[in-house]
């Protein structure tokens, strides 16, 4: 039913809603970046820890073996 006045016009609680959604899809991008970036560092860093251990590996090898 259309309010007295306002025919055209969107009425202020749809306007609330949509603005609600707006911030609710940006927080949900934003999100989404953070959640690659840790994906990536967590990566990198898992490679650097087993290169770490790679390496402690050959050098308790070596003085193992004199």
């Amino acid at each position: 039913m259309p309010i007295r006045g306002k025919m055209s016009e969107t009425p202020p609680a749809v306007e609330r809603i949509e603005r609600a959604i707006a911030r609710i899809e940006r927080a949900v991008l934003a999100r989404a970046a953070e959640a690659e970036s840790l994906a990536r560092r967590h990566a990198t860093l898992k490679t650097r820890m087993a290169e770490a251990v790679a390496a402690l590996d050959e050098v308790i090898a070596r003085t193992g073996s004199r």
